[in-house]
């Protein structure tokens, strides 16, 4: 999602081909034998399969609203803790079937830590690095939506006033939207499908 994100925000248009996991096409593990997603393969057949990479090369294209202020460098730390430790807990709680020794209540208060410093980091600021979204808050925003509807009633009694409001104003919002509608899984012979044709 986070991919999709920026790449509709940059306004770079690409061919879309959906994947089902369970049954990775051949060209997509020829270009990336990792078998993940996102995968994207440039003109010149550079291949990015990591999706806050995509994230920062489509916002090195263009990027209108400013999502790489205030500089990677300042952001990339909480980034960090999302995708090296947040998304851990995450997957353990959402999934607790996919590990063994798994108690999916000792990993969400693991996983709540982080929700809380979010939500501290938002009651001052507003967005994560200030007073509009950055390239950080889209990084973030699709995994804390993750982990929102894992327990929504659950979730929706805990006191996070400021990230509840963060993340029902992404879930509102226009780009959001945009990027959500689903496709038909990719075959070989698929006629091309263009993702983010159509700008906000």
């Amino acid at each position: 999602m986070r991919a999709r994100l920026a790449i509709y925000k940059s306004g770079t248009v690409c061919e879309i081909r959906e994947v089902v996991l369970k049954d990775k096409p051949k060209e997509m593990l020829e270009i990336s034998p990792k078998g993940t997603v996102p995968v994207l393969q440039k003109k010149d057949g550079t291949v990015i399969d990591e999706s806050l990479d995509i994230m920062l090369w489509a916002m090195q294209l263009n990027d209108p609203d400013g999502w790489l202020e205030p500089g990677l460098a300042q952001m990339q730390h909480l980034i960090d803790d999302n995708d090296n430790n947040f998304k851990i807990h995450l997957d353990r709680y959402k999934y607790p079937n996919r590990y063994e020794n798994v108690d999916l209540l000792e990993h969400r208060q693991q996983a709540e830590a982080f929700i809380a410093q979010l939500d501290n980091r938002l009651q001052k600021t507003g967005y994560l690095f200030g007073n509009r979204a950055c390239l950080a808050d889209f990084a973030i925003l699709p995994f804390v939506r993750q982990f929102s509807f894992v327990d929504k009633a659950w979730f929706d009694s805990r006191d996070y006033k400021a990230l509840q409001r963060w993340l029902a104003e992404f879930l509102n919002s226009q780009l959001f939207k945009a990027i959500m509608p689903k496709y038909p899984k990719w075959n070989t012979d698929d006629a091309i499908t263009i993702f983010a044709d159509k700008k906000l």
